[in-house]
């Protein structure tokens, strides 16, 4: 072997060896084991659960489901005859390149929606608190819902797809295999703006609701103890 091929070899084992440490190794769960279902009361602030099979789930077939989903929260909540929202919450304890959140972009579709006027929005959980997240308009001939979500890669909260990528990438760099989870609220209002208002006050009342100790599974550490410390829990 030649002196050529020796630093040929050597620079490939380098490359190699710095892919292998730079692979993640420690799984970040910011839900420890406990389940979702059990840190949303199913009544709150006029908001009462009621039994429905007409919520959108983010799958294309189940086996799909199964490896990308640990825990899916399906639910539909009534205020009053005409206030409703409906609640899908996605939780995938493994985020690669592989496995990652199904945005509703990408869901409805599959459904056979179409989707419009997708922007960002902030959701507001107290005066000068809020999360990013999405809204956007999914419908067919005989159904329309206004939609208002948002997603958690470890720590981070992406609005898009490319955001949610590269902050899968940054838990990556710093060698740990983040877990995620999809919040999503929608109802069927004929006003969009209404609609949206009414999917924000949802939003507000159920993470203020929730377990103080599974808030940051939804909306990230920084955010729970901000808003815990708010509401004298903390």
């Amino acid at each position: 072997m030649n002196r050529r091929d020796l630093l040929i070899g050597g620079a490939c084992l380098a490359a190699a060896g710095s892919a292998h440490a730079l692979r993640p190794r420690d799984r970040m769960s910011l839900v420890h084991g406990r389940k979702i279902a059990d840190a949303i009361p199913e009544s709150f602030g006029g908001w009462q659960k009621m039994d429905s099979n007409a919520i959108v789930a983010p799958e294309s077939d189940n086996s799909l489901a199964a490896k990308l989903y640990s825990e899916q929260v399906s639910r539909l909540y009534v205020l009053d005859e005409r206030n409703y929202v409906m609640l899908l919450i996605a939780y995938g304890d493994t985020q690669s390149d592989t496995l990652q959140l199904h945005r509703p972009e990408v869901c409805y579709p599959a459904f056979g929606f179409q989707v419009s006027d997708s922007t960002p929005t902030q959701l507001a959980l107290d005066a000068g608190l809020s999360i990013p997240g999405r809204r956007l308009t999914a419908s067919t001939p005989d159904r329309v819902e206004h939609i208002s979500y948002w997603t958690r890669i470890g720590e981070y909260l992406p609005v898009d797809g490319n955001e949610q990528r590269v902050m899968k990438l940054r838990t990556a760099f710093q060698g740990k295999i983040p877990d995620g989870v999809l919040v999503r609220l929608s109802n069927g209002l004929n006003d969009p703006d209404a609609a949206t208002r009414l999917n924000e006050r949802f939003a507000a009342a159920m993470v203020r609701a929730m377990r103080p100790d599974m808030r940051a599974a939804l909306i990230t550490t920084e955010k729970a103890q901000e808003l815990a410390r708010r509401l004298g829990q903390g």
